[in-house]
Formats: structure tokens, C-alpha cells, sequence
């Protein structure tokens, strides 16, 4: 069944479900991925190494909170996608450290940008942050960028409809098992794919 390979990654006591990791994808430092932790051994980020991602990214431009959970999730090819819990608190922590200030912008958003003590910073710890950028390129490379559209298209229709039809309230017992039998053969239908 399609389901073997889904995993639980926790991230900073939160617990995200992906997809389609083998056993050896996120092989690296610590000797088990990006730091250990999570079902297996696996979370992406060990210690600190988030607020060296962060820190790299608004080395290259000033960004939103919102633009770096994007710009992360982008680069790991949408198989991780760090909550706003712990990317806001990340900034906040760049913030008292020195290593990043942060404007207002035209939309009343704050735009965070590097300083010098945080360019000094990134500097200083160039190896390692030039490994996290390549292993996150490897994930991208194997995963791609995540399902193709038509497909989130599908499994978003699919959601919304099971939302609305389970919002009006439980359904009788034949209902119940008309859509479970549904998803099953479509998920069925997708494994043979």
C-alpha cells in the first residue's frame, strides 16, 4: 500500500507527515540527516542550523517571515515547510543576537535583512552553511518540486468535498461506507498508476 512510505518529521515539538524519503535520503552530518530527532532518526534541521538557513537567505535579499517559510519549503522541493512557530521565533532570536534587523515595509509587513555582525556571522560559519544549502539541493533534486499541480488540484478537491460533506453534520452508515470505499479504490487507482 502506498501509505509504507509516509513518515512523521518532528520539527521543534510539531509533528509533519511527508512522503517518499528512503532510508539513506538525508544521510549527513550527525549520522542521521539533518540532525537527527523524529520517527527513524529524521528531522530536517538539527540545532541551529535553521537559523543558518534564515540567516543565508536574508543574506541574499531582505524577506518576510511568510517569503522565507516559502523559500525553504521551495528549496527542499515542498517536502518540508517550517511553521511560522518556529520561523518567527528564528527571527526574533537573529534579531537580539544582532544578525538581523528588521523594517517595515510598504504593506506594514516586517522585512528582515541581514547585519554586519550577521554577514560576520555567516561568514565564519560558510562550511556549514554551504553543506546545508547542497543537502537541501539534494532533496530538491530527488523529490523534485513536490506533486505536480493537477495532482494538488485533486487532493485539494478531494479535501474541500470531505470537509463540506462532513460539515453538514455525521452522515448515515452507508453513506459512510459509499465514501470510504471511494477513497480506498482511488487510492488504489494511484498506487497502480
Amino acid at each position: 500500500m502506498m501509505f509504507h512510505k509516509m513518515k512523521e518529521c518532528r520539527h521543534e515539538g510539531r509533528r509533519f507527515a511527508r512522503g517518499g524519503f528512503g532510508r539513506g535520503d538525508f544521510e549527513g552530518r550527525h549520522g542521521g540527516g539533518f540532525g537527527g530527532g523524529g520517527r527513524g532518526g529524521r528531522r530536517f534541521f538539527g540545532h541551529g542550523d535553521l537559523r543558518l538557513v534564515v540567516l543565508g537567505l536574508i543574506a541574499e535579499k531582505p524577506r518576510h517571515g511568510y517569503e522565507l517559510i516559502k523559500a525553504i519549503e521551495e528549496a527542499l522541493g515542498g517536502q518540508y515547510s517550517p511553521s511560522p512557530g518556529v520561523v518567527y521565533p528564528t527571527l526574533t532570536l537573529l534579531e537580539e543576537l544582532g544578525h538581523a534587523t528588521v523594517a517595515e515595509s510598504a504593506e506594514g509587513k516586517k522585512l528582515y535583512a541581514i547585519t554586519p555582525a550577521g554577514q560576520a556571522f555567516l561568514a565564519a560559519n560558510k562550511g556549514m552553511v554551504d553543506a546545508l544549502f547542497a543537502r537541501m539541493g539534494e532533496v530538491r533534486a530527488i523529490h523534485g518540486d513536490g506533486p505536480p499541480a493537477p495532482i494538488l488540484r485533486a487532493m485539494e478537491n478531494l479535501k474541500l468535498a470531505l470537509r463540506l460533506k462532513l460539515g453538514r453534520g455525521r452522515p448515515d452508515e452507508a453513506a459512510i461506507r459509499t465514501m470510504a470505499e471511494a477513497i480506498d479504490a482511488a487510492a488504489q487507482a494511484v498506487e497502480r498508476a
